[in-house]
């Protein structure tokens, strides 16, 4: 993709990650209206399952893509010197992998225990 078409990228990136976002949303709360998990076992055992377990890695996959392109949007729009610029990109940066190692552990275990 050419540099003129970056922005077409991002945009489109942003909605797609927003219309998995919300259906997903729908889905578990359709889910917990109907078939709520009682306890914490319950919740493992929902988790646990291959098809959740997987929506919630890509939910979560979604969430920081969603939440990298319009941080970094706006950080491109508002902080204007480069050096400072990218430090705050770097700092987000570890902090959206750490928030994704994080989910991941949380579901790794899910599936062990």
């Amino acid at each position: 993709m050419s540099r003129r078409a970056s922005g077409l990228r991002a945009w489109f990136l942003q909605r797609a990650s927003a219309i998995y976002l919300l259906l997903f949303f729908l889905y578990i709360l359709l889910h917990f209206i109907v078939d709520a998990p009682a306890d914490h076992a319950a919740w493992q055992s929902w988790v646990a399952q291959p098809l959740v377990g997987f929506g919630l890695l890509l939910f979560f996959a979604s969430l920081l893509l969603h939440a990298w392109v319009g941080i970094r949007d706006v950080v491109i729009d508002y902080v204007h010197p480069t050096a400072i610029r990218v430090s705050v990109l770097s700092v987000i940066g570890f902090v959206l992998i750490g928030c994704a190692l994080w989910v991941l552990q949380v579901i790794i275990l899910a599936h062990v225990a």
